[in-house]
């Protein structure tokens, strides 16, 4: 195999990991527990994006004693919890991994 062959293989190898990570990042995947009482959301990724509850989560004796402003303010506050736990894991494997990397090698969906 030649030089420009090896080039070109390399190019479209790029190119599809870089569909693929877009595809993935556009899916989401939707799990439901406790008969659909928590709702979490991720990208084909396994990036985080949501969270949803329902009433009867936060008070299962009386879920109509719950208003839709305290479920929306939990919401808010485990979403940011969780992003922001994400973000700085995120940030902590990327900066051990360019550790790894002579050179500052950039290998998409790597880092």
């Amino acid at each position: 195999m030649n030089l420009m062959s090896m080039m070109k293989q390399a190019q479209n190898l790029q190119k599809r990991i870089q569909e693929v990570q877009k595809e993935l990042d556009e899916k989401e995947i939707v799990k439901e527990y406790q008969n659909g009482a928590v709702k979490v959301t991720c990208n084909g990724q396994g990036s985080f994006k949501s969270i949803k509850l329902s009433a009867a989560v936060i008070n299962p004796e009386n879920p109509e004693a719950v208003d839709q402003d305290t479920i929306e303010t939990l919401e808010d506050i485990i979403n940011n919890a969780i992003c922001e736990t994400c973000n700085v894991a995120k940030k902590d494997m990327e900066k051990k991994m360019k550790g790894l990397i002579p050179g500052g090698l950039n290998i998409p969906g790597l880092m």
